[in-house]
């Protein structure tokens, strides 16, 4: 406990549009921010601590689990729904884990129609030209979204939200999924028909050792020639090097990437007067028909405010009960 009998808590990796959000908390609780990842050399920060908010960008492996139990640390409340970067295994009757698992789906559905608009009509590339004065409008050929297929992996809050922003757009929607919702006017379809059919893919499932590098040399060869790529779920579900391979030999004709597999360290942080020494983004950031932005479609004034109020209300709850609906089912 803090000062005043209050729960102490540390916050990892604090960025400055944190900083409003969970201040409004400070006068139940006893927190402190750090711009710090959590990883094993800043865990020891949280000595005397009851919880740790944390981020996808920490490193929360055995050593880190150790230090935070060492240090008197009895939940980790990620401030996120994903969780891949927490070894789970390892926490599992050590380390109670929560997170949020909804927040806002919208914002990340609208978020991923704006990449697929973008990459297929070319208006980062037109926005460029008319900046400089340049008005031509020759190679900013697109197609129509109506009429195409779209094939959704995944049919959580996520996956149902992008299904029925491509229903409005007048687009086939098939969708492959373990636990089919049975949505009006969507076939399912297994995930290899789903690469030999869709026009344009969107990935909206989480990450698993299952399902990492779904996206691959073998199921980009299974798709259809000019396929787009919409990724706004987990960097690790795509080989990037697969995914540079199938847009040198245009196979894939536009992506749109919102998450990188190596994403932790780069995104987020400011290079520009520095040099990018991850070899294969710059790659990536150099074709014309890919856009890529740094994990920002969850990023709405709503999400931001639903992902704190849920992850104070974790803690809240797992404190007063000794347990809490948002509970991984790491710990027995």
């Amino acid at each position: 406990m803090g000062k005043d009998g209050k729960l102490k808590i540390m916050m990892y990796s604090l960025l400055d549009y944190d900083i409003k959000e969970y201040e409004r908390y400070k006068n139940e609780f006893d927190m402190t921010f750090l711009r710090h990842k959590l990883d094993r050399n800043t865990a020891v920060f949280s000595f005397d601590c009851d919880a740790v908010i944390a981020c996808p960008m920490d490193e929360i492996g055995r050593e880190v689990i150790d230090e935070l139990l060492e240090c008197g640390v009895k939940l980790l409340a990620m401030r996120s729904a994903g969780y891949n970067n927490v070894d789970l295994q390892y926490a599992k009757g050590r380390l109670p884990v929560v997170n949020v698992p909804d927040y806002s789906p919208y914002s990340i559905a609208e978020f991923a129609a704006a990449l697929m608009l973008t990459v297929i009509r070319k208006t980062h590339k037109s926005y460029t030209r008319t900046r400089e004065h340049n008005f031509s409008i020759n190679n900013l050929t697109g197609f129509e979204l109506y009429g195409k297929t779209v094939g959704i992996v995944g049919e959580g809050r996520i996956g149902s939200a992008a299904i029925a922003i491509c229903k409005g757009f007048g687009m086939h929607v098939i969708v492959n999924t373990p636990h089919p919702r049975n949505a009006e006017g969507v076939e399912y379809v297994t995930l290899d028909e789903l690469f030999e059919r869709s026009d344009i893919i969107q990935l909206h499932c989480p990450l698993t050792a299952e399902n990492r590098h779904l996206i691959n040399d073998d199921t980009i060869r299974r798709m259809k020639d000019g396929v787009v790529i919409v990724n706004t779920a987990r960097g690790g579900l795509i080989d990037t090097r697969a995914l540079i391979r199938g847009l040198n030999a245009k196979k894939i004709s536009a992506a749109g990437i919102d998450v990188y597999e190596n994403e932790a360290g780069t995104f987020t942080v400011d290079y520009t007067n520095d040099i990018l020494e991850d070899e294969t983004l710059q790659i990536l950031l150099g074709f014309p028909n890919v856009v890529v932005t740094a994990h920002q479609a969850y990023f709405t004034q709503d999400s931001l405010t639903a992902l704190c109020d849920t992850t104070m209300q974790n803690i809240r709850e797992f404190f007063e009960s000794g347990s809490c609906r948002n509970l991984i089912g790491c710990a027995d």
